[in-house]
């Protein structure tokens, strides 16, 4: 599965560009705020119909701009496919898949597997849950089309309920309400809790390894499925907690509240350490560096296939021997990679297929 080209309209500070990837490694360089990291935001918006950094369409088009066009050329299993996606400041995005309008994202994401990495990526151990629960639901709702199904019909109903929690003061009567919608929360709820249960399985299995080899073998990682309510619990945990919902105005159980732990042992400190809040910077970013470099075993192991890759001006942020491990892991990988200069790879001796300099939105002929 490789990128071939990618198309831009009035995104971000691009008036016009049309980019033809290899399906080995691509270099684009260049100074800061130049426009690097909004061609990857562009490729994982049109995997993903999501933007990494959260952004809202109406924050990515073209300051002045009413609408903004992707489109991506996409070959997989020797089929090409073109994927249009129209965004609108004032609708939802629009989405063609050969020239096929889509009526959902479920029917787009998990077509294209990619992998984000970005320097922000190194604090996912050290921030809150919202960012590993959203590590866990972005990777999931690729390989896993119920999931993202699920997930999206459990979000949309716990704004619903707590649309109705902060009315219960005035409306009561709106309990019978509550009562429909707990049902539905169960239902939904539960295929998430089982699904993040195996998912958090698989990614210990994997991680673990990886973690050892870029340690040194110094350090074993592993990691923990925390749910808020587990499926046994659920049900009743809902019921107990309705009167404390009503005066926060807030669901305050269930899979939204999620999170996973990661525990590292040491020769020296045989007894787990919950990294979270108690290991160092370093201990930190390694098991971040880690944590990505699992993503790409998973999709392989899942979907039978390569991700793409995308890379943020991580390499800056690593040393030279988490650098090397990197780049030799990403093998026959097609990859991306922004950075400010070619020399780290160029004193790597490693292999570039094709280099873009980024200069202010455009990629200058040389």
């Amino acid at each position: 599965m490789i990128i071939k080209s990618l198309e831009l309209a009035d995104f971000r500070n691009y008036e016009n560009l049309k980019i033809e990837f290899s399906s080995g490694t691509n270099i684009l360089y260049g100074d800061n705020a130049q426009g690097k990291t909004n061609i990857l935001e562009a490729i994982y918006l049109a995997a993903t119909t999501k933007s990494h950094k959260g952004s809202k369409d109406k924050e990515i088009i073209s300051f002045g701009k009413e609408e903004g066009h992707i489109r991506t050329i996409i070959e997989r299993d020797g089929a090409e496919y073109r994927v249009d996606m129209h965004l609108r400041k004032s609708k939802s995005k629009a989405i063609a898949i050969d020239s096929q309008k889509i009526r959902k994202a479920s029917d787009l994401v998990g077509r294209c597997n990619v992998v984000f990495f970005s320097p922000e990526d190194l604090s996912i151990i050290k921030d809150g849950p919202a960012q590993r629960r959203r590590f866990m639901d972005m990777e999931l709702c690729q390989l896993d089309q119920i999931y993202l199904e699920n997930l999206a019909k459990y979000n949309k109903l716990i704004a619903e309920r707590n649309k109705v929690l902060k009315d219960m003061f005035e409306h009561p009567e709106n309990s019978v309400l509550l009562d429909v919608q707990d049902k539905q929360l169960l239902e939904y709820g539960s295929v998430i809790i089982k699904s993040r249960d195996r998912f958090i399985k698989d990614l210990c299995e994997i991680i673990d390894p990886i973690h050892n080899k870029l340690t040194g073998g110094r350090e074993k990682l592993k990691i923990y499925y925390e749910p808020n309510v587990t499926v046994e619990e659920y049900e009743e945990s809902l019921r107990k907690s309705r009167q404390k919902d009503i005066y926060l105005k807030q669901t305050t159980v269930g899979p939204h509240k999620d999170d996973f732990s990661f525990n590292v042992t040491t020769e020296n400190v045989p007894e787990e350490i919950d990294i979270r809040k108690y290991g160092s910077q370093g201990q930190q970013r390694t098991a971040s560096l880690s944590l990505k470099l699992s993503e790409i075993e998973i999709v392989k192991k899942s979907k039978k296939e390569n991700p793409v890759l995308l890379l943020d001006d991580v390499l800056s942020e690593l040393d030279s021997n988490r650098q090397n491990y990197l780049l030799n892991t990403i093998g026959n990988i097609q990859t991306i990679i922004t950075c400010t200069g070619l020399d780290e790879f160029v004193n790597n001796r490693f292999e570039i297929d094709k280099v873009f300099r980024v200069v202010n939105g455009s990629i200058p002929e040389e």
